[in-house]
């Protein structure tokens, strides 16, 4: 009886998989255009097993190019990073990734990249190594690391710390965080080092750690080029 009942599961998933081929074939622009259409077609991949990610070979690459659009996305990931490390030290948020990858689209190019498209591209980035990683700041938001070294719980506490000014001081770390003293300057000293943290030589009443990556998505959109120019100006990466 279990025997038969398997064998009647493996013959209902093998026509599952077989109409997913023909669904995605059939929408295959549409899947690559529509983030929302896109996203639902990954979540009926994962329902049965189903990773169009896994292999450039076979009938998800060949003939869907769905797996060509992550692989792309991928690719430009990696050129957004490289481009901008010497600036945020290597790490920045998903969002601002998602923004300047919108910017550099011309018109006539009608795909949406949504954070779950970017998500899943990092994560396919990691397996090559390299230092892509996805640091959580929790509330399903996430800063991408693309430089070699990996972020203990401190660090990342820290970064989730300075979310919402983009900055920390030790002083906050020390009040938020219930640490003594030597573990935030530690942590922070590091920051600093890696070029993941720059400190501010102007603050009037203590030391300000800003993360570059946090700063430039908060404020660059909202303030002119010149008071933001300004403003890093007075921020020495020691």
């Amino acid at each position: 009886m279990a025997s038969e009942q398997l064998q009647m599961f493996s013959k209902q998933l093998e026509e599952f998989i077989m109409r997913l081929e023909q669904f995605a074939h059939r929408h295959r622009d549409e899947i690559r255009k529509n983030s929302q259409f896109r996203r639902h077609f990954q979540e009926m991949c994962a329902s049965v097993g189903v990773d169009p990610l896994a292999s450039g070979k076979g009938f998800w690459a060949e003939k869907l190019g769905v797996g060509d659009f992550y692989y792309e996305l991928a690719v430009q990931i990696v050129e957004v990073c490289l481009s901008t490390n010497h600036i945020n030290g290597g790490i920045m948020t998903v969002e601002e990734i998602r923004n300047r990858l919108m910017r550099s689209r011309s018109r006539t190019r009608k795909e949406t990249i949504t954070t779950d498209d970017i998500l899943r591209s990092v994560d396919k980035l990691k397996v090559l190594g390299g230092g892509f990683e996805l640091v959580p700041l929790g509330g399903g938001r996430f800063l991408v690391q693309s430089v070699p070294g990996e972020l203990s719980m401190d660090h990342s506490r820290v970064l989730q710390l300075a979310e919402d000014a983009a900055y920390v001081t030790k002083e906050l770390i020390i009040d938020r965080l219930r640490w003594d003293e030597p573990r935030a300057q530690a942590v922070l000293d590091h920051l600093v080092k890696e070029g993941l943290a720059w400190v501010d030589e102007q603050a009037t009443d203590t030391v300000q750690y800003w993360v570059p990556s946090l700063f430039l998505q908060q404020y660059c959109h909202s303030s002119s080029s010149t008071s933001v120019s300004e403003s890093l100006q007075s921020m020495s990466v020691y």
